[in-house]
């Protein structure tokens, strides 16, 4: 049975929380018990074979040993990533990489086949440039299923405009190509974008790899990506897993030859973290109310780039009324420097304690040094 969770772990942690708070004037904190249940949660789906947690998401250290403890395997963009698996889990990384660079130079891919990883190839180039590289190696092949979506332009991974996955009409030329090179190609995989909500997609999915993977006897695995919807508010609904798995069973009933895997990120780490900070400053501009607080997209860049909206609140006054709109504002000097606009908050002071949800994902790892700001450091509960 699956676990849920009814209140936002941070609530019932509060009191920590503000102890951390009081301690670091910023900080990511993430609560390992939370990503322990998400990934339980998505192994008990019948249909899924392997879940592959992609570490760009968030490499913290106790966050990788949480995941691998609790099965998930893992997805690797860069030898970095590899790397820090290996630091992290010494004795059990290599065998539960997948290893797929995207626009990568040469040495990457091989690399990745001296160190006996398993390798995705992202498009063509690789085998027409470096046929030799491909002799003998089995690889898994993205395709671009022309078939997604995604909560912004820049997270929509298929289509012409999107840089990732050997494309539909390629697939006589990737078959050539494969066969020239004598490469066994035993997975087919596809990432269809981020903060997808509707369980039917990753069914759309599987049955376009299918069309892919009857092209190539040797295929046994159907890699379906990530791109699971996290909620954005605690009371927005949380994702279907019990649809997705009925759909993904059916498919696999009709094709048992192929095992499913699937690759969130975000979802299984996201709001396992929260970015503490403080207030800084108040300020009336026109019909404008600013809060400062005292990081800015140094820390958490996800709102600039991608419009993304996470909840924030004024966790020192949180039973307390709200009762004005502030825009959210950190301490960088750009305009763009906007944690959250138009939220409504209660009365408050220089020096209360703002927490930021959701930031598990993409938060640090994303984050810099700009106007020589200090990166917040990352603390487990």
């Amino acid at each position: 049975m699956r676990e849920t969770e009814n209140e936002a772990w941070w609530l019932r942690k509060r009191e920590e929380l503000l102890e951390i708070a009081d301690q670091n004037l910023n900080a990511y904190v993430y609560d390992l018990a939370s990503i322990e249940r998400a990934v339980k949660n998505m192994l008990s789906l019948e249909s899924v074979s392997r879940v592959l947690y992609a570490v760009k998401a968030n490499f913290n250290a106790d966050v990788l040993r949480t995941l691998a403890h609790a099965g998930a395997d893992f997805d690797c963009v860069s030898p970095g990533e590899v790397d820090r698996l290996r630091d992290v889990l010494p004795d059990r990384a290599d065998g539960r990489v997948l290893f797929t660079p995207n626009f990568a130079p040469r040495d990457e891919y091989e690399w990745g086949f001296n160190e006996g990883l398993r390798v995705t190839l992202d498009n063509l180039y690789p085998l027409k440039a470096w046929p030799e590289l491909f002799a003998g190696q089995e690889i898994f092949v993205r395709i671009d299923p022309n078939k997604g979506g995604g909560h912004h332009e820049h997270v929509v991974t298929v289509g012409a405009q999107s840089k990732f996955g050997v494309s539909l009409d390629e697939i006589d030329e990737l078959e050539r190509l494969v066969k020239a090179a004598n490469t066994k190609v035993i997975g087919i995989h596809a990432h269809s974008g981020s903060g997808i909500l509707d369980p039917g997609n990753w069914h759309s999915v599987a049955m376009e790899l299918l069309q892919v993977a009857t092209r190539f006897p040797d295929v046994n695995v159907l890699d379906l990506g990530g791109g699971i919807g996290v909620p954005a508010q605690r009371d927005d609904p949380v994702f279907d897993l019990d649809s997705l798995d009925s759909l993904l069973v059916d498919f696999r009933k009709s094709h048992p030859q192929y095992k499913l895997w699937l690759e969130p990120g975000r979802y299984l780490v996201s709001g396992a973290g929260v970015l503490l900070t403080h207030v800084t400053q108040l300020k009336g501009k026109g019909d404008m109310r600013y809060l400062g607080v005292s990081t800015g997209i140094n820390s958490l860049i996800r709102p600039a780039l991608y419009g993304a909206w996470h909840e924030i609140v004024n966790l020192s006054r949180i039973d307390e009324p709200a009762t004005e709109s502030v825009t959210v504002v950190g301490p960088i000097c750009e305009t763009g420097d906007k944690l959250g606009s138009d939220r409504t908050f209660p009365n408050s002071e220089e020096n209360d304690v703002v927490l930021i949800a959701n930031v598990g994902a993409y938060g640090h790892v994303m984050s810099s040094r700009y106007n020589l700001r200090d990166i917040p450091p990352e603390i487990t509960i």
